[in-house]
């Protein structure tokens, strides 16, 4: 996808993710309260989500573009650090989203084993960055995406508490 694309993808991502996060759909009475609750959940998130969601794109400054920051070793890399240091929690949900719409709803895809291997792997569903279709495609698979953490959030594990929590309750579960 482009960095428009991107851009866009990473500002309604944090949108929904507020709202998923803030809003209980089963028991939720709009109020001047829950209203603040949400922009400020809103605010929490839009900096490290679309920090995230634009970092894989420093590769095209140096190394390969689509390989370099755009594979499953770097992801790590930002699902461990919140473990690790305590902070930067969600910027992995923008690496990983990057990843999906790159792979998603570009043509192109992604070299998701890099540097073991250079092949990248897409679906035959992405249309080329230049295409006039693909603001559209971006706003489709945003909202898949965030259908995919609303279900996380909703019946796996709350996504807005610390990783290692996340992790131990899952283990639990299995």
């Amino acid at each position: 996808m482009n960095k428009k694309g991107h851009v866009l993808n990473a500002i309604l991502l944090a949108l929904g993710l507020g709202v998923i996060l803030t809003v209980d759909p089963r028991s939720f009475e709009p109020t001047m309260d829950s209203a603040f609750l949400l922009a400020q959940k809103i605010g929490q998130l839009s900096l490290p989500v679309v920090l995230g969601a634009l970092f894989p794109d420093v590769d095209t400054a140096f190394g390969k573009h689509r390989k370099t920051l755009h594979n499953l070793p770097v992801l790590a890399i930002f699902l461990s650090f919140p473990l690790i240091f305590g902070n930067l929690h969600f910027v992995w949900i923008g690496v990983a989203t990057h990843y999906v719409l790159d792979m998603v709803g570009s043509k192109r895809g992604i070299a998701l084993f890099y540097p073991l291997s250079p092949q990248e792997y897409d679906l035959p569903t992405g249309v080329a960055t230049s295409s006039k279709h693909a603001d559209a495609v971006t706003v489709v698979v945003t909202v898949a995406e965030l259908g995919v953490l609303a279900g996380v959030h909703y019946y796996l594990f709350s996504l807005d508490v610390s990783l290692a929590d996340a992790a131990a309750t899952f283990t639990a579960v299995l």
